[in-house]
């Protein structure tokens, strides 16, 4: 036995021996032969990649994707920026760059990252502006969350947010990642350097669209002569990304402990499904994404619209009726035959029916991919956390289906489930005096609770106009649905 003291890891702690080395270049060659390791030599790999905000998705994701193609091309190395905290990018210091991520499928697959070949933290401005002005780095991309880009609720840049005030009065100074893309861009037109592409990897609907828009606006506060050489030259792809990725937490760092041999505090874990959808046009270098699985298209919009309605409205309609059915989780709620097969008759038979085609896309193969994910038991994903925020998700991810489905003339009853089942979960939190998560709460507390008749509360619902459009609300089929779905649940509502 060897004593055990306590090693600090980015946010958070674990016991591991004192014996125990620390994941780094050293001790790579000497992982168990269960352990993938990179497939190039560490010495060879290029930065060609800045990123911004390299938390755990970016490193489960985007950075699993860029470790595989540097097995062919060796330009792709990944300078990971954070600009708020130091943690992490102390982490990938200490472990030269290299980090595990466990696969968790019905097999669980370890396999060593080590993409990033250098991690700056707050303070280190220096280090950014030479990283982004280096004719070698040709791709800037970004995980920051919607927040980060700091826009206004139009998706418009907020000129009034205090980082925006700051980057325009002290352009060569940058807080925020809009002003550093500015200042980055603007040194590689004054040196004639080609401008590097930028990839926003957060799900905001048309993300590269708007955070070229808001580039060019902070860049016009500036120098409209560089806004408009922005707007002729960079490019902003719009992307997709999806992939379960569960928190980093002691008992993952545990976990990753034992499958390596040695201890590792950047330790990440995803599911083994993991998709990435970039608009296909010209990026500079030509990284051949495609190779490495990353999908090219014209219609990122279409991958978007696939996702929300047959992923997110999957798991919305999970949440609500599983827990009106004492599930707590969604591999749970698939273990409920008569609740899996309603949910699969609504996805493949209402949902992907009301999506248009895109070339090279099998919708019935993904909608299969996605009940399949459902299903992984090495997945706890809780319906309690998928329940909030109904107001803002629902319209998104089943209203415009129905409105598609009565438009086309096709049954709505099973489309209206969610939607009864949501107003039940509302009650039922409101009844028990439970906190409703949700923008919106007062309203929709006000709005279940104000009578006790079904067809009333189910009115008082409908008449919310933020989420429910009056074409939807005023149709009589659809009233009926919901109606019906509120009546019936836990049980009727799956017959």
């Amino acid at each position: 036995m060897f004593e055990c003291r306590q090693v600090r890891a980015p946010g958070r702690s674990i016991a591991v021996g004192d014996r125990m080395s620390r994941l780094s270049q050293a001790t790579l060659a000497g992982l168990p032969s269960t352990v993938v390791k990179p497939g190039y030599a560490g010495t060879d790999v290029q930065i060609g990649i800045v990123h911004f905000g390299p938390g755990a998705f970016h490193r489960a994701h985007q950075a699993a994707y860029f470790d595989s193609l540097l097995a062919s091309d060796p330009r792709w190395g990944i300078a990971a920026i954070s600009l708020r905290t130091p943690d992490l990018v102390e982490a990938l210091a200490a472990q030269d760059g290299l980090y595990s991520l466990t696969i968790l499928d019905r097999t669980v697959e370890t396999r060593v990252i080590g993409a990033h070949r250098a991690w700056v933290g707050p303070g280190e401005g220096a280090r950014v502006r030479a990283l982004l002005a280096d004719p070698a780095v040709r791709l800037v991309t970004s995980t920051v969350t919607e927040k980060g880009y700091c826009l206004r609720g139009d998706g418009t840049l907020d000129t009034a947010h205090r980082d925006i005030v700051h980057d325009a009065q002290h352009p060569d100074d940058p807080q925020s990642l809009i002003g550093w893309i500015v200042a980055g861009l603007a040194a590689r037109r004054a040196a004639g350097t080609e401008p590097f592409a930028v990839l926003c990897c957060d799900n905001m609907t048309g993300n590269g669209r708007k955070l070229r828009a808001a580039v060019i606006a902070l860049a016009d506060l500036r120098d409209p002569a560089l806004a408009g050489w922005i707007g002729e030259t960079v490019a902003f792809p719009n992307t997709m990304v999806d992939s379960i990725t569960p928190a980093t937490d002691a008992a993952h760092l545990a976990r990753a402990a034992a499958a390596l041999g040695v201890t590792d505090l950047a330790a990440v874990q995803r599911e083994a499904f993991t998709q990435w959808v970039v608009e296909d046009m010209p990026l500079p270098g030509n990284p051949d994404l495609a190779s490495v699985g990353v999908i090219r298209t014209r219609d990122v919009a279409g991958y978007e619209r696939a996702k929300l309605r047959i992923l997110n409205g999957a798991h919305s309609t999970l949440a609500y009726v599983g827990l009106a059915r004492g599930h707590a989780s969604v591999a749970e709620a698939m273990a409920d035959a008569p609740l899996a097969d309603f949910v699969e008759a609504m996805v493949r038979q209402d949902i992907v029916p009301a999506l248009d085609a895109i070339p090279g896309f099998d919708v019935q193969a993904y909608a299969g991919a996605v009940l399949d994910r459902f299903r992984n038991p090495e997945i706890r994903h809780l319906l309690s956390q998928i329940a909030g925020d109904g107001s803002q998700k629902l319209p998104y991810r089943i209203l415009d289906t129905v409105a598609a489905a009565l438009a086309a003339g096709r049954r709505i009853d099973r489309l209206a489930v969610p939607i009864g089942a949501w107003i039940a979960f509302l009650r039922g939190r409101a009844e028990r005096g439970e906190a409703i998560a949700d923008p919106l709460a007062d309203r929709l507390a006000q709005a279940v609770m104000r009578h006790d008749d079904s067809e009333a509360i189910v009115g008082e619902m409908l008449a919310i106009d933020a989420v429910f459009p009056a074409s939807l609300a005023s149709d009589g089929d659809f009233r009926a649905a919901v109606l019906a779905a509120y009546r019936d649940l836990p049980t009727g509502v799956l017959n």
